[in-house]
């Protein structure tokens, strides 16, 4: 698999350890998350969404393919944690900018 950007691998270390405030450090102020059917903006929104996603889920991030195209990078995962089907493939559509995460939509 390719090297993971700086904000992306920060972000699968956060979300794996279980700390959602380190984790919405990897975002810019004004990101936006997607997931689940619902937006979240913003570094307190997003370490909101980590924090209860977290507590239900209980659920590990394991990179198994990153593709670059147009300035994205779509990350295949395994995610594994405490809902039915699990382990499932994920794939995470980060757009970074500035180094940090500017968007990311979660979906199968």
């Amino acid at each position: 698999m390719n090297t993971l950007p700086q904000a992306i691998a920060g972000y699968i270390e956060a979300a794996n350890a279980g700390a959602p405030e380190r984790l919405a450090g990897f975002f810019n102020p004004d990101a936006i998350v997607h997931d689940e059917g619902h937006e979240r903006r913003g570094r307190e929104e997003i370490a909101a969404w980590a924090r209860d996603t977290g507590m239900r889920y209980r659920s590990t991030i394991e990179p198994a393919a990153l593709v670059e195209t147009a300035g994205r990078h779509r990350l295949t995962a395994t995610v594994r944690g405490n809902f039915p089907g699990s382990p499932i493939p994920l794939n995470f559509h980060f757009q970074l900018q500035s180094g940090a995460i500017q968007s990311l939509e979660i979906k199968p």
